[in-house]
């Protein structure tokens, strides 16, 4: 059976490696770390087709280090422990490079397959490079990630996708017989969504279909070709986005039968439950926030809910939540107030803690000034006294801006009272 062009045209050599610049270009990381010889255990996350499993597969050649690979979809402790032990015997006089444990799609690994990586990881018998299209911070355990270093690819940009185009027709002996010409990529890129796999499987599709040496591809032929072939839902690819965003958008967008569909559409598909219930987490406190802090509460307990429960009973925890914030008032106080902070220490850098907030925990300390003038809240009528607690340089910068809601607005006038018109409330 032939393999498909993303296979065929799979690069070898680091120098082919197209995009992550940030971690195989000239000054990458990786590609730094490649030279000398350093090879930590190592997560790879970032989207679908971003050429996690490639760059692993380029690590092991570059480096001369044996390669063992397992998917997670598949793999339990038992194989886990059998490619261990197969990796132990390769180590001897005469191969002392650690050999390299490939893991596709990390996250579906238990914590008790997760920890049977631990003592080869911890001992040198592998080094671990993991694949996950998944946050790992929350998939995981923290005793693995914290001997593994984490690199993000990102999605290809326009450029690496019509370089991956270029080089398609270019390298495959199957395209080199045939006069391709692209006329018109925007439908193409637009289908694939960023992910370079599903670009070139999309590709061979239209040029097989369309027959003939003399092939010219356009946008409107490549849409007849993709919706005669358009799956329901694509957990792994565009949809998997669209349709996360569509859902997110119709909560905030306070209409709950927009929700409910976009829900029914990722459970009818297969869609990680999990997934969906961190997105409601992260939608409570981005979309809906100090408007109703309750939200974030109902969220994260569906989070923990449809951890323990699993399908189908967890789609009802999931319509209830998604209701529930749809049909809540919106502020995105909270998430404006952290992004303008963070923009001011970018932009400021190490400001000096103000004295009258140090803390003085010896006596050099103390006789320096360190908190003599801090004034204790509860010392004062209204546990309140006005001083200032950002640093010289940002006195009085607004944050927080409180939003247009019944409870903001309440909060807006707690503050008011309090501070006087400072910050501007």
């Amino acid at each position: 059976m032939k393999a498909p062009l993303a296979e065929r045209i799979r690069p070898k050599k680091l120098e082919d490696y197209i995009s992550q610049s940030h971690l195989v270009g000239s000054e990458g990381i990786l590609t730094q770390n490649i030279k000398k010889g350093i090879i930590p255990s190592m997560i790879f996350w970032g989207p679908p087709g971003t050429g996690k499993t490639t760059l692993a597969e380029i690590i092991s050649k570059e480096s001369e280090r044996p390669f063992y690979t397992l998917s997670a979809i598949n793999a339990g402790v038992k194989d886990v422990r059998e490619v261990i032990e197969k990796a132990k015997g390769n180590l001897g006089l005469f191969t002392p490079k650690n050999p390299i444990l490939f893991i596709d799609e990390i996250h579906r690994f238990s914590k008790s397959q997760q920890d049977s990586l631990l003592a080869a990881v911890e001992r040198g018998w592998v080094t671990l490079i993991g694949a996950t299209t998944e946050n790992p911070s929350f998939e995981v355990i923290p005793a693995l990630l914290s001997r593994c270093q984490v690199y993000t690819l990102n999605a290809f940009t326009k450029k690496d996708l019509e370089e991956l185009l270029e080089r398609a027709i270019r390298v495959d002996e199957e395209m080199q017989t045939k006069r391709i010409t692209i006329k018109e990529n925007e439908a193409l890129f637009r289908v694939s969504g960023g992910d370079g796999r599903k670009l070139l499987n999309t590709f061979e599709l239209i040029v097989n279909s369309m027959g003939g040496d003399e092939i010219e591809i356009t946008n409107e032929k490549v849409m007849q070709v993709v919706q005669k072939n358009t799956v329901l839902y694509d957990k792994t690819g565009e949809q998997h986005y669209d349709i996360i965003s569509a859902f997110i958008k119709s909560i905030r967008g306070s209409d709950p039968n927009g929700a409910v569909y976009w829900l029914a559409r990722m459970i009818e598909g297969g869609e990680d439950l999990k997934f969906i219930a961190r997105r409601l987490v992260i939608s409570a406190s981005e979309d809906i926030g100090l408007a109703n802090p309750t939200a974030l509460i109902m969220a994260n307990n569906v989070f923990q809910a449809v951890s323990v429960i699993g399908y189908p009973e967890s789609r009802i925890l999931l319509s209830q939540c998604a209701i529930y914030l749809a049909t809540s008032p919106k502020s995105n106080a909270s998430y404006m107030a952290i992004g303008k902070a963070q923009a001011a220490v970018k932009q400021t850098g190490d400001l000096s803690v103000p004295i009258h907030l140090r803390n003085a925990p010896t006596k050099l300390m103390k006789e320096l000034g360190y908190g003599e003038e801090y004034k204790y809240s509860h010392d004062f009528p209204g546990n309140f006294a006005i001083q200032e607690y950002l640093p010289d340089e940002l006195a009085n910068t607004p944050f927080y801006e409180p939003g247009d809601n019944a409870r903001e607005r309440q909060t807006k006038e707690f503050l008011r009272l309090r501070w006087q018109g400072k910050y501007g409330y």
